[in-house]
């Protein structure tokens, strides 16, 4: 009986781990993250939906900017998956590439704002907890964390670029023989 017994304790031992996790969540990250979310939308409804949306046109014209400045401020305003939505700002030709430099931000910008994707907490949680427990601080890796993710994103934002070009040039050549 000690086995089924050791079974079950440990059965509804996970169940209490994830309650005590979720308890944590409500008294400490998630008030976090509504404050922050009510923040920027204060910010965004102060500065006008207008001059924002004209701000994210001009700055698209320029490849840096276009894969950079552009999803960060995507992911920081409007989060995952709402970030995507600022592709409507992008010629259709670097739609593809905007996409995957915005898709490849959500998680590196998770460790400085944590509102921006409160899905990939549980990941930067975990490593966080990992450096705590050894006396470290997280604000020197989230800064990391998000200086990478920078390169990474406009990178990977370039290189799907010239992909999707070189690709949409195939297919014109193939459909005019």
């Amino acid at each position: 009986m000690s086995i089924i017994s050791s079974l079950a304790e440990g059965f509804i031992g996970l169940f209490q781990a994830g309650g005590n996790t979720f308890a944590g969540w409500v008294t400490g990250i998630i008030p976090l993250v509504v404050c922050l979310m009510t923040a920027v939308n204060s910010v965004i409804k102060l500065v006008g939906t207008e001059r924002v949306e004209a701000f994210a046109k001009k700055i698209t014209r320029f490849t840096v900017l276009r894969y950079t400045l552009l999803p960060l401020i995507a992911v920081f305003f409007l989060g995952n998956p709402m970030c995507y939505s600022f592709g409507k700002f992008v010629d259709e030709k670097y739609k593809p590439a905007y996409y995957d430099a915005a898709v490849s931000l959500v998680h590196p910008i998770t460790g400085l704002f944590p509102h921006a994707n409160p899905g990939e907490l549980f990941v930067w949680m975990g490593i966080a907890q990992g450096l705590q427990e050894r006396g470290l601080s997280t604000a020197g890796l989230a800064i990391r964390y998000f200086i990478v993710g920078l390169i990474v994103i406009l990178i990977r934002g370039i290189l799907t670029e010239r992909i999707y070009f070189a690709l949409t040039g195939r297919n014109k050549k193939a459909e005019n023989a």
